[in-house]
């Protein structure tokens, strides 16, 4: 099940909700609370988009534990 959350962004802050749940997606990814499957799909990205997308971000992509790549393997 999923928690709706709705949040006001200042317009000054020049975000779209797409480019909010690629953060979103990324920053979760990067504290090891997202697998790579489960950051891209917050974004709406394929896996591949989404690694591509963690670069722009700065954050690695291959910066996890065996055991999280592992994880992250078996959610695939």
């Amino acid at each position: 099940m999923a928690t709706r959350l709705q949040i006001a962004v200042p317009d000054f802050v020049d975000l779209d909700a797409r480019e909010l749940r690629l953060l979103l997606g990324a920053t979760l990814y990067n504290q090891g609370r997202f697998s790579l499957g489960q950051g891209a799909e917050m974004a709406g990205l394929s896996k591949r988009a989404f690694m591509e997308s963690l670069g722009r971000c700065g954050i690695s992509a291959f910066t996890h534990s065996p055991e999280d790549l592992a994880r992250d393997l078996a959610n695939a």
